[in-house]
């Protein structure tokens, strides 16, 4: 590798725990003597999601502990000794979840319609009972930004909802707390920090390539966006971050009934009768992102 080349791969690396460690940081997702279930399923995400919260833990000022957990849905000629031997090399605590799903979801789909969902919710319950069975207290989960708003549009688009998936949550049923640590992160980013350390990825062959999946056509639209106004995606980004319930509809999240003039003036009130504009927000660059909230140098 060239100094150059080193010199990127250095700065890619340290861009992506600066992230990671922001996001822990702002949503409190990690706390002294916490035991984090990593959910590895042999994609470019989890695995660098496994890599980063190892690296944050041998220098963050808390003390926690890492098992990571990986679910054999028994997919044919799904190659099983790829994540035991890699785990095994790095020498972290695991557990492989043997449950036949690719059976369950195979006869319930139909050829050709999405798997997603089904597979979702079967992989969801098997790994809050793992974590109950591991006293794991926090379940990390290596979604990362733009996973974030393509559920996003994903919710508006076909769900009538403005959702999303977030940063951390409690499972419905009270029991475990989810985090997603990469929250911060672009795909991108880690698509070369993947090629860089040569994780053995392991292709989801559940559901094949079904390009129709919505997502999939939701990706292309934000991709195109990007190409055509460089910049859109931190902006939708940042948007998510900037709730104004007032400026919305919704009377369960704003009491528009009981909204009465005041008389005191607001510099930060609605300018009601102002023509509507649509300044450009400055993109916030990566290293500005970078700040020491957690020690992980």
């Amino acid at each position: 590798m060239t100094r150059k080349a080193t010199y990127n791969a250095n700065k890619l690396e340290k861009r992506i725990r600066r992230n990671v460690g922001k996001a822990i940081d702002d949503f409190n997702m990690i706390e002294d003597g916490d035991k984090v279930m990593v959910c590895l399923s042999g994609g470019k995400d989890s695995y660098a999601m496994l890599d980063i919260l190892l690296k944050l833990k041998s220098v963050a000022p808390i003390s926690f502990d890492i098992v990571a957990v990986n679910l054999d849905q028994k997919q044919p000629g799904f190659p099983e000794h790829i994540l035991p031997d890699y785990l095994s090399s790095l020498g972290v605590d695991f557990q492989i979840i043997e449950e036949d799903t690719y059976s369950i979801v195979k006869d319930k789909i139909p050829e050709g319609k999405t798997t997603c969902s089904l597979c979702s919710r079967l992989r969801r319950g098997i790994l809050y009972n793992t974590a109950s069975a591991l006293d794991a207290t926090k379940i990390a989960l290596g979604h990362h930004r733009d996973d974030m708003i393509e559920t996003l549009f994903l919710n508006m688009f076909y769900g009538g909802r403005l959702k999303s998936m977030p940063a951390k949550l409690v499972t419905d049923d009270g029991r475990h707390t989810v985090i997603r640590p990469l929250a911060y992160c672009k795909e991108a980013d880690l698509i070369k920090y993947s090629d860089l350390q040569n994780f053995p990825i392991i292709p989801c062959n559940l559901c094949g390539s079904q390009e129709n999946l919505q997502r999939q056509a939701i990706k292309g639209m934000l991709n195109e966006w990007d190409q055509r106004f460089p910049g859109r995606s931190e902006s939708i980004f940042r948007s998510m971050q900037n709730v104004v319930p007032s400026h919305l509809v919704d009377r369960e999240l704003f009491d528009f009934v009981n909204l009465k003039p005041t008389g005191v003036a607001d510099e930060n009130g609605d300018k009601a009768f102002d023509p509507p504009t649509l300044e450009q927000i400055p993109s916030v660059p990566d290293e500005a992102l970078q700040l020491d909230i957690i020690e992980v140098k």
